[in-house]
This record gives C-alpha cells, structure tokens and sequence, in this order.
C-alpha cells in the first residue's frame, strides 16, 4: 500500500516540475524541487543555466562562440553567494551571466567609472532593474566602495582603457583599491586584448590593446598574487598589429585572461 502511495506522489510531483527519490519505506521519501541545490549543484550545470536564462538578450548570445562565457566563470570560480563587481559592465553581457550564477545569496555589483556615467549609469540602472540581486554603483575607480567586502573583482576588456591618459585613471591607485574592496583569498580577474610583446601600455589608445606581461606587473604591484590564466580565447593568428576595432579582426582578437588572489 505505500508504494502504491509513493508511486502516486511520484506522478502527481513530477506534473509540478519536481524531482522524487523514493523508497519502500517512509523514513527514505525525499521530495526535492529540481531546481534545488540538491539536484543542480555542480558549478557546469549553474553555468550553463545562466547561459540558458531568458533574460539574455540575443545578441549576446550569438557573442558566446568567440567569448567563451563558461570558461570565464570557470576561471573566476564563481559560486551561489558570492559578491562580485564588473567593473565598467556596459551593455551587461558578463552582468548577465554573474546574475543567475551567484543567485538570491549572492550580489552583483554593476561598477560604472565616473568617466562613462553619462552613458553608461543608464545602462546599469537596466541591469539592475531586471536582476534584483544587481546594482548599480557609480564613482572614481581610485575610491570604489560597496556595502561589503567582495569575492571577486571582474574587468572585461576594460583596463587597457583606464591606462589612457586622457581617463585620467591613477591604475596604481585603482589596482591598490580593488585589493583593499576584496576578502582574504579573493580574485581578481581581468580578460583584456594582448598587445605585441614590448608595447606594453603604448597602444592602449591606438589599438585599444595591452601588454599582458605589463598589466601583470602593474597588478602584483599592487600586493596581488598571479594565480593562473586560461587559454580560451586566445587567437594565435592575430599578430597584434591591427586596432580591435578594425573589422577584418573585430571580436576575433587574440585576447589573455589573468586571474590575481589576495592574499590570505
């Protein structure tokens, strides 16, 4: 008689969208929803829902094939709960994704530079209108605050700007701020365009390209820790002589990303 009760559960849970692990006896009658931890709890499976979400507008997905958006959370190692600013987030494309991924627990914290607050604050305000776990924080990158200390610290293909004279950005300062807004052990992740080797910051403004060995040293600088990179989106073809914006080579760029851990 049970499991012909259990095995009625089961048909009339699994209508609802849930998930049941049943057995003969009472006391091993678990009823869980498939959207619970439980049953999506390996960091691949919240990846790709985040990138399945609805709320991702099309042409960002279409983006996915070239920026490697799992490989990018991977790196970063970004989990339920945590508290995560990307920096100078534009149109969202990585808001989007850190949104899902660290959930209701968790934070996103849409970072715009007073230099681009013109345009960019109203961006943000979309974002966070649309992920109630997101929002929008405006101020000097040099004395960027939020209203707790952060797991991860995000740029993406944003720092090579900030070395542009005209930005006005201290990133020595920026970089000893971001360190400071960070908890014992957290990331700071950066993805950016690779410049020639020796150009360092020369051609941030021409090219719209950096040097990864001189952001990295700038960055340890800063007190950091050089903790890995990922390969994903690198382009060995692109001979790094032609603006990221040409079109012949445009979101086909050969590109690094350096993962930096304060540390503990």
């Amino acid at each position: 008689m049970l499991r012909t009760v259990v095995l009625a559960t089961v048909c009339a849970v699994a209508l609802s969208g849930c998930v049941i692990i049943a057995s003969d006896t009472a006391e091993r009658t678990i009823i869980a929803p498939a959207t619970s931890p439980a049953v999506q709890a390996t960091p691949e499976s919240r990846y790709a829902a985040a990138l399945s979400d609805s709320r991702r507008l099309p042409e960002e997905v279409a983006r996915d094939p070239l920026r490697k958006p799992a490989d990018m959370l991977a790196m970063m190692n970004l989990q339920p709960g945590h508290a995560i600013a990307d920096i100078r987030p534009e149109e969202g494309y990585f808001t989007r994704l850190f949104a899902p991924v660290v959930g209701a627990g968790g934070h996103v914290y849409a970072f715009v530079p007073n230099q681009t607050a013109g345009r960019e604050n109203a961006l943000a305000d979309r974002l966070a209108s649309t992920y109630p776990n997101t929002t929008r924080v405006t101020g000097a990158l040099e004395t960027m605050t939020f209203d707790e200390p952060l797991d991860v610290v995000f740029m993406g293909e944003e720092y090579h700007d900030f070395t542009i004279p005209r930005f006005g950005v201290d990133v020595a300062a920026m970089n000893r701020r971001v360190f400071e807004v960070l908890k014992p052990g957290g990331l700071y992740v950066i993805l950016d365009h690779q410049a020639a080797t020796g150009a360092g910051i020369s051609v941030a403004g021409s090219l719209h390209r950096i040097e990864a060995a001189e952001l990295r040293r700038q960055v340890e600088a800063a007190g950091f820790i050089f903790d890995g990179e990922s390969s994903a989106v690198r382009v060995p073809s692109d001979d790094h002589t032609l603006s990221v914006f040409d079109e012949s080579i445009r979101g086909k760029t050969d590109r690094f990303v350096y993962r930096f851990r304060k540390p503990i």
